[in-house]
């Protein structure tokens, strides 16, 4: 194997057997209400385009690409491992994750899960603006590109008419303190451009331009929604908004991937191997130690052994002691 082919195989990710082993913060409560947006829009017969901006190694990526229906399109557009437009972007993906994003690695990760990749546009967010997509053609769309505010106004702007009326926008970070751009442009857009919020997580927003009470009505019914999911109510300048609550101890766990039955049997057997090497390592001590008293013992039944312990035992200890002296020159 060359240099370079080992370095590729020492780099090289692991192969997920479950969701968790994709790297990536996309937690159990916002898989499942990705999984219920989309599984809701098509229980009542909605069509469109997907479209993920931002993936970084494919964990939401894959939760969404389960839900593309015959004659949709799912669009994942991410820098990768391509240089970043301008220096803020790219000092800011050298401080998160330029050493472990490559293009590469998201399509093992996905085509784990998938039989086929999604349309792949590997630039900046921005190319997607001015006709690169279809207007009005997308059911859902994930925004989790940049964190700074130029970019996530651009991005806000591109989801708004890509969105069918009815369609759902969902906003990583909109509430992190490391990343004000996206609660800057997030809020901006509910206040001065006519996105509605639906529900929010701790780490996403889910909002439509079009009209969120349907889904809030849903939600709040708990309509296929999991048992323990907390929900509670706000009010914001007049319009309900919901929140739920992370507590995902009883939601589903995401289809395991291809690879798991051999992962798993793979780590059966070498469970097995290693029970029986520890196996083989205590009856090799317990050997060992047998032969060791078993010298001991020889040792100890020789016949000059046997007559100085009987001289020890019998013989006055000032003889004993004499002896002993003597022997010691």
């Amino acid at each position: 194997m060359t240099d370079a082919a080992l370095r590729t195989e020492q780099h090289r990710p692991a192969e997920p057997a479950v969701l968790d082993d994709v790297p990536g913060w996309f937690w159990d409560h916002d898989r499942h209400l990705f999984e219920w947006f989309l599984t809701r829009q098509e229980k009542a017969g909605v069509t469109g385009d997907l479209l993920e901006m931002g993936a970084y190694l494919g964990r939401s990526a894959i939760v969404i690409g389960n839900h593309l229906q015959p004659s949709e399109s799912f669009t994942v557009c991410d820098l990768f491992d391509s240089d970043a437009p301008d220096d803020e972007n790219a000092a800011e993906m050298e401080m998160s994750y330029r050493k472990t994003l490559t293009r590469s690695a998201f399509e093992e990760n996905y085509l784990s899960f998938h039989d086929e990749l999604p349309e792949i546009i590997q630039a900046p967010t921005s190319t997607l603006a001015g006709g690169r997509i279809p207007a009005g053609a997308f059911r859902f769309i994930h925004i989790d590109a940049s964190h700074l505010y130029e970019h996530v106004v651009g991005d806000l702007q591109v989801a708004r008419v890509a969105l069918q009326p009815e369609g759902v926008v969902v906003l990583d970070d909109y509430r992190s303190a490391h990343t004000p751009g996206v609660a800057a442009a997030t809020w901006e857009a509910v206040f001065n451009h006519g996105l509605k919020p639906i529900v929010l997580t701790e780490g996403k927003f889910y909002g439509t331009w079009g009209d969120p009470e349907p889904a809030q009505r849903d939600l709040l019914d708990r309509v296929d929604l999991s048992e323990d999911c907390d929900i509670t109510v706000e009010l914001l300048n007049g319009r309900r908004l919901v929140r739920i609550g992370n507590n995902p101890l009883r939601i589903a766990p995401f289809r395991p991937s291809r690879h798991h039955d051999r992962l798993a049997a793979e780590a059966t057997r070498r469970e097995a191997e290693q029970t029986e090497e520890e196996k083989l390592r205590t009856q090799r001590a317990a050997a060992a130690d047998l032969d060791a008293r078993r010298v001991r013992a020889a040792e100890r039944r020789r016949p000059v052994n046997v007559a100085k312990r009987v001289a020890g035992d019998l013989l006055p200890p000032v003889v004993t002691s004499a002896i002993r002296r003597a022997r010691r020159g």
